[in-house]
């Protein structure tokens, strides 16, 4: 048995937080409890002092457990795609790795030279150029100095910051410190490659080629790699094992498809989407609320039945010409149904309001599984585009009514048609030699 390349036992992490008590600290407090309150206070900063730890501020301490007795092993040539709501301890588990920050209790053993791109511009000096972070970067990667110069110019190619290359990187666009970072990660021939999810703030076109680097980099060169993302599809292209992570701890280690299908499920107990706060405040067309009627209770819908997908539209600015689209997208992150409203056959969002738009399939037979919403709205392509929001309205297709020998796969297939099969019989014979012929009928799709 091939001994793993990363090897996690009972990883947690602490921090201490501190909380200021609502009112002041000292409000209607007696001599006495203000001086107890500060010797406590100096105690236990002392304490922290002592034990190398920051102190913290505030009236009040809290433990905070980002990581809670986390463990697993990864096998070298591995991409394990980890995934969860923000908080999950996903970006801590990470720097522990990259041996950013240290552990509170277990331990971490890596079999192999690490390259993380956590953050942008992490390992870079704003003050020196881009030529002399290359260096730089290489020798906290642990490059030698030849090494780094038989792989410059490569790097330099893939990052196509060459114009600037002379440039300090304090100078730099948050676009150009990733692309340079992310070159100088992959370039280096680490045996393991962690990346979160910083690549989100390259362009769509220069996503795609880190992307096919990475999938290079496990697959053609037989080399680890962890990847954090919110992109599912993402994850699901690159990744063909996830870890689920919520409140610090590993929920699911698996299958890729089955971590993202249970992290849809935890999201949400029914086929609803609400905007966030956040985003409805803003004056650009968004969906505000989506909606999947199926027809069973909690986001259940039996093969063939109905399917109603409903979407409001708020445009508190105009749009001239709305263009709406969803795909209804599996657990594989394949996309097997499309619809769309589309200007100039559909017209709507001329004037400051909202609008709710109603796709109805009458009979949609999608195989058993679990599914989600993809949406995007914009305008004609070459003019604005609004938003793209993934993951809205999980819900599961299920067959109780139908049966088989071998029963139902969600990996078999994504869609049975309703179609009539002919069976013939050509066992008996004429005199003259030619088959006599019975024929049966059979209607098969939802029987």
């Amino acid at each position: 048995m091939s001994v793993p390349i990363i090897t996690v036992e009972n990883l947690s992490k602490r921090y201490i937080l501190g909380h200021r008590s609502r009112g002041g600290t000292y409000s209607y407090a007696a001599l006495r409890d203000v001086i107890a309150h500060e010797t406590s206070k100096l105690a236990h900063k002392t304490v922290d002092f002592i034990r190398g730890r920051q102190p913290a501020l505030g009236d009040e301490v809290e433990e905070f457990w980002a990581l809670n007795d986390v463990s697993f092993d990864v096998k070298e040539g591995e991409v394990v795609g980890i995934i969860g709501r923000n908080g999950a301890g996903k970006s801590t588990l990470l720097k522990i790795l990259s041996r950013i920050t240290e552990p509170t209790q277990g331990r971490v053993v890596l079999r192999g030279r690490v390259a993380s791109l956590l953050e942008v511009g992490t390992g870079f000096h704003p003050e020196l150029t881009g030529r002399e972070n290359i260096f730089l970067n290489g020798a906290i990667h642990g490059m030698k100095r030849s090494e780094i110069r038989r792989k410059f110019d490569e790097i330099v190619a893939f990052s196509e910051v060459e114009r600037f290359l002379d440039t300090p990187v304090k100078r730099y666009s948050s676009g150009m410190y990733v692309r340079l970072a992310f070159a100088v990660a992959a370039h280096l021939e680490p045996e393991i490659l962690i990346v979160d999810e910083v690549l989100a703030v390259g362009d769509v076109d220069f996503q795609r080629k880190c992307l096919g680097k990475m999938d290079d980099v496990a697959r053609r060169e037989g080399r680890t790699v962890l990847f954090v993302s919110h992109n599912l599809g993402t994850i699901a292209d690159l990744a063909k094992r996830g870890i689920l992570m919520a409140s610090g701890s590993i929920i699911q280690d698996g299958s890729i498809a089955d971590a993202i299908s249970l992290y849809l499920s935890r999201e949400s107990s029914s086929a609803i989407y609400i905007a966030p706060p956040e985003k409805t405040a803003v004056a650009l067309p968004h969906v505000k609320r989506a909606e999947v009627i199926t027809s069973e209770l909690n986001g259940i819908h039996e093969f063939g039945k109905s399917l109603e997908v409903r979407f409001w539209i708020k445009h508190t600015k105009p749009m001239s010409k709305g263009c709406f689209s969803f795909f209804i997208v599996n657990q594989f992150q394949h996309s097997v149904v499309q619809a769309w409203a589309l200007y100039p056959e559909y017209r709507y969002g001329f004037e400051p309001g909202e609008t709710l738009l109603i796709c109805k399939f009458p009979s949609l037979k999608l195989n058993i599984g679990r599914y989600h919403i993809r949406a995007h709205l914009s305008e004609p392509p070459e003019m604005e585009f609004y938003e793209l929001v993934d993951g809205l309205c999980p819900f599961e297709v299920v067959r109780t009514r139908d049966t088989r020998l071998w029963g139902w796969d969600p990996a078999a297939f994504v869609y049975q048609e309703e179609c009539t099969w002919t069976v013939e019989s050509l066992s008996s014979e004429q005199p003259d030699g030619r088959a006599l012929r019975r024929q049966d009928a059979a209607r098969v799709g939802q029987d």
